[in-house]
């Protein structure tokens, strides 16, 4: 059997692209989860990983959907490998139990931990350097700009908070904790 796995690393992100290379692939079975990489509990890489036997093929796109670093892709490859399972990544090709496949695990491994790492220093360097910044404000960006908050709670007081959510679109939420904000 043909089994497929496919992650993203947060819920925003889409699985579309790597199931459909997976469905490409023949895959009888696909796994797939939005999950990020850093936690080691991914349930539906467990299900697969316990679900594969001998001669059967586990199919990833890419190795960091598979393994959060070296360490980890390594351990689970290898036990696969004992397992007599094969390993083809779609961007690599067939993984395979020889000192040269091995060799060349490591080594992509190895590339895609660093990759990741980058992106997490050059993410950091970014933060930090905007925390600089006297407007800083740590979070997501308001919703509603200042402006319409302060036409909502002029609102509120000739219309219900039912009434002004409906004119403004504006929650009720929003216009409790603003006009919190207000009196404050």
């Amino acid at each position: 059997m043909k089994y497929g796995y496919a992650r993203v690393s947060t819920v925003s992100q889409d699985l579309e692209v790597q199931i459909k290379a997976l469905e490409k692939e023949n895959c009888d079975e696909i796994f797939s989860e939005k999950f990020t990489g850093t936690k080691a509990d991914r349930p539906k890489l467990k299900i697969a990983l316990f679900k594969l036997k001998m001669g059967d093929t586990l199919v990833v796109t890419k190795l960091d959907r598979l393994a959060r670093n070296t360490v980890e892709g390594i351990e689970i490859i290898k036990e696969l490998f004992s397992r007599g399972v094969k390993v083809h990544v779609l961007n690599v090709g067939l993984l395979e139990d020889t000192t040269m496949g091995r060799f060349f695990l490591t080594t992509l491994l190895a590339v895609a931990e660093m990759e990741r790492n980058l992106i997490v220093e050059r993410t950091q360097e970014g933060k930090a350097i905007a925390k600089q910044r006297e407007d800083f404000r740590e979070g997501r960006p308001n919703k509603y700009s200042k402006k319409q908050i302060e036409h909502a709670l002029e609102l509120l007081r000739d219309h219900s908070y039912k009434q002004v959510e409906e004119i403004t679109g504006i929650s009720k939420s929003t216009l409790i904790r603003a006009k919190k904000k207000a009196t404050n």
